[in-house]
């Protein structure tokens, strides 16, 4: 499978799915910082910059389109601009993609908030974009916490398939689902997070994590990292040890979102950076299991 990547950021999508020997043909990514992490990472695949400009330009084919366009114009912790919002408007840019380029494929991620979003009016828009570009399209609300990391992190997945709807759908839900059994359907679960961040405490995940908009001790899975976790106030979960509360470090960080150790670490890097690509990025478990999930039903 080769695929394109769009808002690439640090790259959750090809850290997903290395295993399964997908290729991916070139990047799209404008942050200083994301750009240094995929030069040191992936010197050999070109990165296109702003994706606005990328129907301008000659880019070989691909079977599959991946891309979690901005999402702080569909939070609920934002002003909720929506598709006005130029960042929201990216969504559209992405079906824009769809219809120039074709792949075979997409995995389309955001936040969600984006189902109620202008009365859950920019959603539709969306989908219907993507409809009309010839695609059968499934979505679904995917926590993390599920996928082997101790983090609380829900997000849409959308999955399209180039004229079926089914193998879509077949992608994002269990079989019982689809044969409209929902009495049984659970959402997907791995075993325990090995996945530990440092000083987290005992047992299997973050222990003794506190929730400052919550006002309290959370159990052993930590609240969702965001592009300002790494901030010292009240901004994101903390951690408690013997000496007292904490902020997270970037590489439980990295452990929370799935990373290899060290990742973000290249070169000249700065704390600040790391936390704000690393918030900013996908959970890579979750997106690994929807690469199994195509890799299975693309190759039958």
């Amino acid at each position: 499978m080769i695929y394109g990547s769009v808002c690439s950021g640090i790259e959750a999508a090809t850290v997903a799915w290395h295993s399964l020997r997908w290729v991916p043909a070139w990047f799209s990514e404008i942050a200083d910082f994301p750009n240094r992490v995929l030069k040191y990472h992936y010197p050999n695949v070109p990165n296109l910059g702003d994706m606005g400009t990328i129907c301008e330009q000659k880019v070989s084919s691909i079977d599959l389109l991946v891309g979690g366009t901005p999402c702080q114009s569909f939070s609920v912790a934002g002003q909720r601009e929506g598709l006005e919002d130029e960042r929201g408007n990216l969504a559209i840019e992405f079906c824009r993609l769809l219809k120039a380029l074709k792949p075979k494929w997409f995995v389309w991620e955001n936040v969600p908030g984006i189902l109620s979003s202008n009365k859950g009016e920019d959603l539709g828009t969306i989908l219907g974009k993507m409809a009309q570009c010839g695609y059968g399209v499934a979505y679904r609300v995917l926590d993390a916490k599920y996928f082997g990391v101790p983090q609380t992190r829900r997000r849409l997945y959308a999955v399209g398939y180039l004229g079926d709807w089914r193998r879509s759908a077949e992608v994002l839900f269990e079989p019982e689902v689809l044969s409209g059994d929902f009495t049984t359907s659970k959402n997907p679960k791995e075993k325990t997070p090995s996945l530990v961040p440092i000083g987290a405490g005992k047992g299997s995940g973050f222990v003794d994590v506190y929730n400052h908009a919550l006002e309290n001790w959370v159990g052993q899975y930590a609240p969702t990292v965001t592009a300002s976790f790494g901030l010292g106030n009240a901004i994101g979960p903390k951690v408690l040890t013997k000496n007292g509360v904490r902020k997270l470090t970037p590489l439980e960080g990295e452990r929370l979102q799935g990373f290899p150790d060290g990742y973000t670490e290249i070169p000249d890097a700065k704390d600040m950076e790391r936390y704000a690509a690393i918030g900013n990025s996908m959970a890579v478990p979750v997106m690994r299991w929807i690469g199994q999930r195509v890799d299975k039903v693309d190759k039958r």
